[in-house]
């Protein structure tokens, strides 16, 4: 018995060596999934991001999505083949029909595009909103006006900021910022502005 006690009581140190080790390893795999994943999660986000934007920046260009764009929703179903179709080869009426379905969705794509160009675009009347004012606006003053004169359009603050940035990248609008705030002025307005200032400033 006395001998018995010794060797269970090296086992069982034994193990309690191991089974500590093992929990380490667990612990620090752990971690670095942990840090992959939250890293994967900050890539995604960003790519989502980026995602909008290009999606705000396609629809101010005005350019019809199409069956293979990326926005066109997963969920989408795809009407199945006629019998009359089959053939033979029985791929040729399922790719006729995929065929088929995909130019009734671009056309349906092109008649909604023409129906918003018809009118004037979202650059346009941003344009015209700038040259109206007689100070600067935001982006959310020139969205929320824009959509009480046009109450049939979906006019959002994100899409009226790059629309804005456009305009400033293409010297037809100036950028201030004041604190954390940033406004837009019509490039013509500012310049109407300046001799007024200057008269004033004359005058006393």
């Amino acid at each position: 018995m006395s001998e018995t006690a010794p060797n269970t009581t090296e086992l069982t140190s034994q193990y309690s060596t191991q089974v500590a080790g093992d929990l380490e390893r667990n612990l620090k795999e752990q971690e670095r999934l942990s840090g992959e994943i939250e890293a994967l999660q900050g890539q995604l986000a960003a790519l989502r991001h980026d995602h909008a934007v290009l999606l705000n920046i396609q629809q101010v260009l005005g350019t019809p999505t199409t069956a293979d764009s990326p926005s066109t929703p997963p969920g989408a179903v795809v009407p199945a083949p006629r019998k009359k179709a089959a053939t033979s080869d029985g791929r040729r009426g399922t790719r006729n029909s995929a065929e088929q379905a995909g130019k009734r969705t671009g056309k349906k794509a092109a008649a909604k595009a023409s129906t918003v160009r018809s009118g004037p675009t979202l650059v346009d009347l941003v344009r015209e909103h700038l040259a109206d004012q007689r100070e600067p606006r935001s982006a959310a003053e020139i969205s929320t006006a824009l959509g009480r004169q046009h109450p049939e359009r979906t006019i959002k603050a994100t899409v009226v900021r790059t629309t804005l940035e456009g305009l400033v990248a293409r010297n037809q609008a100036q950028r201030t910022k004041q604190g954390t705030s940033v406004f837009y002025t019509s490039l013509d307005a500012s310049e109407t502005a300046t001799p007024t200032e200057d008269s004033s400033q004359q005058a006393d």
